[in-house]
C-alpha cells in the first residue's frame, strides 16, 4: 500500500474529500495548498479545518510554482506517492487570467515530476479532465481517441500536464496515472460551478444563467465515485503495455508505465434535467436566463469508464437525484439557509 502520500490542492473540492477519505483508510497526508483566491478562501479554510483535526494530516501552505520550496517540501517528507489536485481550474476563466494557468498548470506540474524524480515516488497521480477531448464528438470519449483540438486554455493545459507526466515515465520510468474526471459535483463543491451557482441564485431569488440555450449535456459525476476511483487506483501502479506499437499508437498506454483513465459516471445527462432535479430538491422553480454558447465551452461530455471497470472493477453509478440531494442538503446547513 502507498502509505504517505502527498495530496496538492488539499482545501479543494476534491482534494478535500480524497485526504477524508485517504486518512480515514490510515494512510498519512500532507495536504499542499496555498489558500488563493479563485473562489471564497473561507470554504477553503473550513475544508482544511476538518482535516487538521487528524493526527496524520500536515498542511503545507505554499505556492507549487516554488521551486525551491517544492524541492524542500519531497526532499524532507520522502512521499510514496503523490496526488496532484491543484490546478488554476475553469474553462471560462482561462479567457481572462491565461498566466494563472500557466503559473500552476505547467510550472507547478513540472515541480511535482521533478520533485517524484529526485525522491523515487513510487506513483505519481494528477488530475485531467473532460476539457481534454476539445471538438471530438464521437460518444462516449474514449481514453483510447486522439485528443489534440482543445478548444479552450485550459483544456490545452490539461493536455500539457499528461504529455509531460509521458516524457517523465519515458525518461525516469516514473509511474504515473492521468485521471480525466468528468463534471465533478457534491458536498463542498465549487462556488464557480453550476450547481452551487444555481442554488444560491434560486434560494436568493436570482435567475440562473443557462448557456447554449439549455442545449447542454454532461457526465455529471458525484464526488464520493470520484474518490472511489482514485483511492483504487493509487495502489495500482501503472505498467508498461507489452502490445504498444508506435506504427498504431493507443493514446491511453505507452510502452513505459504512463496510464489514463476517465473517471465519470458513464451517463449523458441534459443541463435542463439537471435543474429539473434540484429545483424539485429546494421545492422551488428557477427563473432561466438563456444564453449562447459561451466560447471555450463544448455541448456535451460523456465518458467511456471501460478501462476503469477492467483495471480496479469500479463503475461510478451515484444518480443525479441522490447526488443533488446531498449537495443541497449539505449546502442548507453550511450556509443555514
Amino acid at each position: 500500500m502507498i502509505k504517505k502520500i502527498l495530496v496538492t490542492g488539499a482545501a479543494g473540492f476534491i482534494g478535500h474529500n480524497l485526504s477524508k477519505r485517504l486518512l480515514a483508510d490510515g494512510r498519512t497526508v500532507v495536504g499542499l495548498d496555498n489558500l488563493n483566491t479563485y473562489y471564497d478562501p473561507e470554504l477553503k479554510k473550513s475544508r482544511l479545518a476538518e482535516l487538521m483535526n487528524h493526527e496524520q494530516f500536515k498542511h503545507a501552505d505554499f505556492d507549487m510554482a516554488d521551486r525551491e520550496k517544492m524541492e524542500k517540501l519531497f526532499e524532507r517528507e520522502q512521499f510514496d506517492g503523490v496526488v496532484n489536485l491543484a490546478a488554476q481550474a475553469g474553462v471560462r476563466y482561462s479567457l481572462i487570467n491565461p498566466s494563472s494557468y500557466v503559473d500552476t498548470n505547467l510550472v507547478g506540474f513540472v515541480n511535482i515530476l521533478e520533485g517524484c524524480r529526485h525522491t523515487n515516488v513510487k506513483h505519481l497521480l494528477y488530475a485531467s479532465s473532460s476539457s481534454v477531448y476539445g471538438a471530438n464528438t464521437k460518444m462516449p470519449f474514449s481514453v483510447h481517441d486522439n485528443v489534440d483540438h482543445p478548444v479552450s486554455l485550459y483544456a490545452a493545459s490539461k493536455k500539457a500536464g499528461e504529455l509531460m507526466a509521458h516524457s517523465y515515465s519515458h525518461l525516469f520510468n516514473l509511474h504515473t496515472t492521468g485521471l480525466r474526471f468528468f463534471t465533478v459535483y457534491g458536498p463542498w463543491g465549487r462556488p464557480d460551478m453550476a450547481l452551487f451557482l444555481f442554488t444560491k441564485a434560486i434560494l436568493e431569488g436570482r435567475p440562473i444563467d443557462v448557456f447554449n440555450n439549455g442545449n447542454m449535456e454532461r457526465d455529471f459525476t458525484y464526488i464520493d465515485d470520484i474518490v472511489e476511483g482514485v483511492v483504487r487506483l493509487i495502489d495500482t501502479i501503472p505498467q508498461a503495455n507489452p502490445d504498444w506499437s508506435g506504427d498504431q499508437p493507443d493514446p491511453a498506454t505507452s510502452y513505459c508505465p504512463w496510464r489514463v483513465y476517465n473517471i465519470g459516471n458513464n451517463s449523458k445527462e441534459k443541463l435542463m434535467r439537471y435543474i429539473e432535479v434540484l429545483e424539485d430538491c429546494l421545492g422551488k422553480k428557477a427563473e432561466k436566463n438563456f444564453l449562447p454558447m459561451q466560447d471555450g465551452d463544448v455541448p456535451a461530455t460523456y465518458a467511456n469508464v471501460d478501462d476503469l471497470v477492467r483495471e480496479i472493477d469500479f463503475k461510478p453509478a451515484t444518480t443525479i437525484e441522490e447526488g443533488v440531494k446531498n449537495f443541497v442538503d449539505w449546502y442548507r446547513g453550511y450556509y443555514k439557509v
